[in-house]
């Protein structure tokens, strides 16, 4: 099954366009509509607190409401960053995969159409970020969310 083909599709959970009717969250974007995401079992503890201490900004993006609201997504700016908490090893990974390791939290990148997705392969529960293009270097918007990710997803050692 491929997984990642292209950043803006909504089954990979960036922005859709909405009708000029929909309602203005804060930031002046509705909220980011996203695939409903059932996280891997065993990460919902994890994957609550990490919620609870991510950003309200992540490079200069503000924080967006998800549509439907999950527990297990977060959203920021437009084009939207898009974080998921618990989700599999992409099918990318190898035991010799290059990790980029950004403020402690070693990121597998994968190259979609429109951006990256880095998922933090050396956590035990692993967190998925989709950033667009809009936003280079992605370094920035990683950077941004390791505090977070370091303070409630354990390491784990890699296979």
């Amino acid at each position: 099954m491929p997984r990642r083909p292209h950043l803006t599709l909504r089954a990979l959970l960036l922005t859709t366009v909405a009708t000029g009717s929909a309602a203005l969250a804060g930031c002046g974007y509705g909220a980011v509509e996203v695939t409903p995401h059932e996280p891997e079992p065993g990460s919902a503890d994890v994957c609550a607190a990490l919620q609870d201490a991510l950003p309200d900004t992540v490079d200069d993006a503000v924080r967006r409401d998800v549509d439907p609201s999950s527990e297990y997504v977060a959203a920021w700016g437009q084009p939207a960053i898009v974080l998921r908490c618990g989700v599999p090893m992409p099918a990318s990974y190898r035991p010799d995969s290059q990790l980029f390791e950004i403020d402690g939290v070693g990121w597998l990148p994968d190259e979609g159409d429109g951006g990256t997705f880095f998922t933090s392969a050396d956590r035990e529960i692993l967190v998925e970020v989709a950033v667009p293009d809009d936003y280079a270097p992605e370094a920035n918007v990683l950077a941004d969310l390791a505090p977070a990710i370091l303070d409630t997803v354990p390491e784990r050692e890699l296979q």
